[in-house]
């Protein structure tokens, strides 16, 4: 019954007010969106990370920047208050850098069960990340926890820090090598020692080549804008002449 229920509250995701602004922004009808219903075995995540595999702050194809919380990735992606621990990691010199420490309020636990997600052709379309726009439901209730960092290795203990930035980052370069260097939006946690990858994606960001490099379609815009600008200006001048 549980997972009858948390189905039912995935399809009905696809009219909640992010998928109608989404979709309305690029101008698709929702009546185009095809949806289906992923059951996955959930892990009871001791840690969940997101991987970006290049950094999408500043379009560096050498470095892979990364995201981690307590507990599940819901309050990563989710609108939960506070900063997760960011770093970036380097391909070539396997350099990791923090960005932000953490400071969310509040960690989200799991025992088990399944995650119910949605599949959707609006995943498919180019430049688009529909993949965020539906809601996730797990079949058993899930635990949310003031956090105490007083308590937190990830937090306090450097070493456990560096391990657990180290072996993402190796996550990172290996998928993105799995995938002939497409750049990828990949998913994760950390559960009794073991490392697992729940999901990969294309980076949306990044799907602009220039001689097989990635380039950040926003930075790609403005290059295009400032060319045509310069050609405008030379017509000008010609016709003053």
């Amino acid at each position: 019954e549980t997972v009858w229920e948390s189905t039912k509250k995935v399809f009905a995701s696809k009219f909640n007010d992010r998928a109608y602004l989404g979709t309305k922004k690029i101008g698709i009808q929702m009546e185009f969106i095809r949806m289906a219903v992923l059951l996955q075995e959930i892990i009871p995540a001791e840690y969940a990370f997101v991987i970006h595999t290049i950094n999408p702050t500043n379009g560096n194809t050498d470095e892979i920047y990364a995201e981690i919380v307590h507990g599940l990735g819901e309050t990563l992606v989710g609108t939960y208050e506070g900063q997760s621990f960011s770093f970036t990691y380097h391909k070539k010199t396997k350099q990791i850098k923090t960005i932000h420490s953490l400071n969310k309020s509040i960690a989200m636990f799991v025992k088990g069960g399944y995650i119910l997600r949605s599949d959707s052709n609006s995943e498919d379309l180019k430049h688009f990340a529909g993949a965020g726009l539906f809601d996730s439901f797990p079949s058993e209730p899930t635990r949310e926890q003031l956090m105490n960092y007083k308590d937190s290795k990830l937090f306090n203990d450097k070493g456990f820090q560096e391990y657990l930035c180290k072996h993402i980052g190796e996550i990172g370069v290996c998928i993105e090598d799995i995938y002939q260097g497409q750049p990828q939006d990949i998913e994760g946690c950390f559960y009794n020692g073991q490392f697992y990858v729940v999901q990969t994606r294309p980076q949306v960001q990044f799907l602009f080549f220039d001689n097989q490099r990635p380039i950040n379609k926003n930075i790609y815009k403005q290059k295009k804008k400032k060319k045509k600008k310069i050609a405008k200006t030379k017509i000008q001048k010609r016709i003053t002449r």
